[in-house]
């Protein structure tokens, strides 16, 4: 068998068709390579055999005994079954017990006289030392030899326990995994030889046996340095290729030009850019004027002046004759920043237009929603040129739209955002256009490292002049119900100073919900834990009869039509309504400065980043936040400590951190990465930032000298085996 291949033979001709195809189901395992990478999660210690005499409380033993009797006795008036078993060895005696379904099998086998190896923890029960369900193994008296082997490599061994499911436990997949042993000779290694050595990794077929099955705890820990590096190795070689292909494209370079449309939008801000804006201005300009396309990610606070940065990358390609796309997640975002910015550009957005400046651009909105002759003059206006900005929501990748000359996409809240659609949005372009993301959730370093890999970073992190400290509490109504109260006072006093505010829920509740959530009302009074989290519209109904009566309170959700959510959105921007009670459609890119309290209910139901994004939507006036979470948390419970974390900072960086170790990788590098997530096993991101930041050196170096990796076939192999169709398109998308 070649050395490649017996990583690709199918399970199924190793394992037999019943275990591959749970395999497959529910493991996403299918070929020899998958099992072989498909690590244990951690290890029991069975310890060496101990003499029943010996038995130390509350640890694993093994032990080699011979059954002495075994009874099945029924408890809970016959509805219980309990399997007792008393073992003994010639010194002692022990007594093992099973419960219910898992009787069958012990009392089948574990017949008086057997002798078997029994692996379990020791505890006390009516005086006696006992294992409750043990595993064991069965030995057969008939050869001496072989049972003396036997024990001792059951005993003798590191457990692996590995990842398992209901149809398949680890001990299975721990057989499976020795019928694909031997292939691991077969590994192509990656790394260059000169790195491995110089770094003292053990070589990879190596590395695979120690981590399925190790002798110590040290062949463990060799195991993992090798095969972390590894994936973070192969994944940062793949991702600085790109990034290298990347420099090869051509793209048209769109340097400022005097006097143009920048310099005009310059000398009408009624403020100076804060230092940080100056210098991430400077990387995106830089970057624009090079013959390749800018490939950049922008991180910011809440807050911090994204928008704005943009905006002025997005005047120079006008400058430059080229044309700016601005995408949104939302319909609600893209008119926010369609209204932000034609406020902000003033007679500069109004190109073409009577009153408007002969330096201007027309700036256009698009979105599905919007009317057939609103749209078709939409698109006139970006296929003929006249419009130089347009911002908008998916609509803008839709096969219709046509434009000019495509100079520069920014796109906000990349997460939110799909590779595909990305990609799609940049074909429409003559040549590639430049690409900006920006993101108000603050990503811990590794992460940009791993997801946004092909992607060079800028970070904003000083808060422009003249935005205010936000104070933030934790309101636990459960406990002192008066704190709640209190709340609503607040909020009362805010808006008698002049002021408004947000109340934030988790769902929007209706009739419809309603009836479904009848069986889940039943429930709830059954276990007042397992209530549905609370809804937009039955608290502006208890706020507009109870507490905050007499006030302006409308509400704000995703299934509103499209000119209902603006129209509520330009009359709280206007101050004529008092208390916005909203879903997290409020989250992202919403500006209302004179907005200054935040109620966030059911608050230990939302993420640590989108509690600070949400946050972040009070406190952008010259008047300070206030941010107040409500929940029913228990004091001790993990929730209300993530709740203290957020209202203990305003580092939205050290709350992604803390994000991260809660919620793991999964959740955080979300679907649009699951290219990565996949080929990610031992790595975790938030833990080996110092493994990730080398490899990422090492893989930058690497592809400088030789870009198509000819000098290093067995990286290119597999860079191609990790890289399957799925992945090479998601990272030639990112």
């Amino acid at each position: 068998m070649d050395r490649v291949s017996s990583f690709d033979e199918p399970l199924k001709k190793l394992l037999g068709g019943a275990t591959a195809k749970v395999m497959a189901e529910h493991l996403d395992l299918h070929t020899v390579g998958d099992l072989l990478h498909h690590y244990p999660r951690r290890y029991e210690e069975r310890g060496k055999l101990t003499a029943l005499a010996d038995l130390p409380l509350d640890e694993h033993v093994t032990v080699v005994a011979q059954v002495a009797d075994a009874r099945i006795l029924m408890f809970n008036n016959g509805r219980g079954k309990r399997l007792e078993v008393t073992l003994t060895d010639g010194s002692g005696r022990l007594q093992l017990v099973f419960f219910g379904h898992g009787v069958h099998k012990p009392h089948k086998e574990l017949l008086p006289g057997r002798q078997a190896m029994f692996a379990g923890k020791v505890s006390v029960f009516n005086r006696k030392m006992q294992l409750a369900h043990p595993t064991y193994q069965l030995l057969d008296a008939s050869d001496a030899d072989e049972a003396t082997e036997a024990v001792d490599a059951f005993a003798g061994r590191l457990l692996p326990i590995y990842p398992a499911c209901k149809q398949l436990d680890s001990w299975r997949i721990a057989k499976a995994v020795d019928a694909v042993l031997p292939s691991a000779r077969d590994a192509v290694d990656p790394l260059p030889a000169s790195l491995r050595e110089g770094r003292g990794f053990t070589p990879l077929p190596e590395a695979l046996l120690k981590v399925h099955r190790p002798q110590t705890k040290a062949d463990v820990e060799d195991a993992r340095a090798r095969l972390k590096w590894d994936e973070a190795f192969v994944l940062q070689v793949a991702l600085a290729r790109r990034r290298y292909a990347d420099t090869q494209l051509p793209a048209a370079a769109r340097r400022p030009v005097a006097d143009g449309l920048l310099d005009a939008f310059d000398a009408k801000l009624p403020f100076t850019l804060t230092e940080g804006q100056e210098k991430v201005s400077k990387e995106i300009f830089d970057d624009l004027a090079t013959e390749h396309p800018m490939h950049r990610l922008l991180q910011g606070e809440v807050g911090s002046g994204k928008t704005m940065v943009a905006l002025r990358a997005m005047l120079t390609v006008v400058d430059a004759g080229g044309q700016a796309a601005m995408l949104a997640p939302t319909e609600v975002l893209a008119q926010q920043h369609h209204r932000s910015i034609t406020e902000m550009m003033g007679e500069l957005a109004e190109g073409g237009m009577l009153g408007g400046s002969d330096r201007g651009t027309k700036v256009v909105l698009l979105t599905g929603s919007m009317g057939t002759a609103a749209r078709r003059q939409a698109l006139l206006d970006l296929v003929t040129g006249e419009a130089g900005i347009v911002i908008g929501t998916h609509a803008l990748i839709e096969d219709k739209v046509q434009f000019h000359d495509l100079g520069l996409v920014v796109v906000d809240e990349q997460h939110r955002f799909g590779v595909e659609q990305r990609d799609a949005l940049r074909s429409k372009g003559k040549q590639p256009p430049h690409l900006l993301v920006m993101t108000a959730t603050p990503i811990p370093r590794t992460v940009a490292m791993t997801v946004f890999g092909d992607l060079e970073t800028s970070v904003l992190d000083q808060l422009p002049a003249g935005r205010s400290p936000i104070a933030s509490h934790v309101v636990p109504a459960k406990d002192k119900p008066h704190f709640l109260a209190r709340a609503w006072e607040r909020v009362r006093e805010e808006v008698e100073n002049g002021h408004q505010a947000y109340v934030v829920c988790p769902r929007i509740g209706d009739d419809e919900e309603e009836k479904k959530g009848k069986a889940k009302k039943k429930a709830a009074e059954e276990d007042p834990d397992k209530r549905p989290p609370l809804a937009v519209l039955e608290i502006a109904d208890e706020l507009r009869k109870g507490a905050l009566a007499g006030l302006t309170v409308e509400v704000l959700h995703g299934r509103m039509h499209p000119d209902e959510k603006d129209d509520v959105m330009r009359r709280f921007a206007a101050g004529d309504v008092d208390v916005l009670v909203a879903t997290t459609v409020i989250e992202v890119g919403v500006n209302v400065p004179n907005a200054t309290a935040m109620v966030i209910m059911d608050a230990d139901r939302f993420g640590v980043s989108q509690l600070h994004q949400l946050r972040g939507r009070v406190g952008r006036g010259s008047a300070p936040g206030l941010c107040l979470l409500v929940s029913e948390a228990h004091e001790a419970s993990p929730a209300r400590a993530r709740l203290s974390a957020v209202a203990a900072t305003l580092d939205g960086f050290e709350l992604s951190r803390i994000d991260l170790e809660q919620r793991r990788e999964g959740d955080v590098l979300g679907q649009a990465q699951s290219g990565v997530r996949s080929s990610l096993r031992m790595l975790t991101v938030i833990d080996d930032e110092e493994v990730i930041a080398a490899a990422r050196e090492e893989a930058v170096a690497i592809v400088a000298a030789d870009p198509e990796l000819e000098h290093l076939p067995e990286l290119r192999t597999v860079l191609a085996a990790l890289l399957d169709k799925d992945r090479e398109e998601y990272l030639d998308k990112g």
